[in-house]
């Protein structure tokens, strides 16, 4: 367990804030945006779904007085790897967006980068490690 600074507080209730977001937008409007975007419909419901989840999970873990090292270890890795991954899927060729689904997955990666990056910071800022 580590004492999180408020950097690391506040880096990781953004992620909850942008996830929830996201969640929602994806899966109650995969339906809308798939034309808009030339995405899968089942991608984007898929995606807002893991999201719900993980949203709650990155919420629950920026409210606790103390944090578990490694799963903010795990968040920060899963947002790198998330970020890859999206810049990989627009040259994969799994999928064929148009400009503007090019550009939805470009911003959310970059956004999301974003966060990790905030993130690993916020957990070097961090107080020490504390004996359970």
């Amino acid at each position: 367990m580590i004492h999180p600074s408020l950097f690391l507080r506040r880096a990781i209730l953004a992620d909850a804030i942008f996830s929830g977001v996201s969640a929602l937008l994806l899966t109650f409007g995969a339906g809308a945006l798939a034309p808009w975007l030339s995405l899968p419909e089942a991608l984007l419901g898929e995606t807002g779904l893991f999201l719900i989840a993980y949203a709650a999970l990155v919420g629950w873990l920026g409210t606790r007085q103390s944090m578990p090292k490694p799963l903010v270890v795990i968040v920060i890795s899963g947002n790198a790897a998330w970020t890859l991954a999206s810049i990989a899927l627009l040259f994969s060729g799994a999928v064929t967006p148009n400009l503007l689904g090019e550009a939805f997955v470009a911003i959310q990666a970059i956004a999301v980068g974003a966060l990790a990056e905030l993130q690993y910071i916020g957990l070097r800022k961090s107080g020490a490690a504390m004996v359970a």
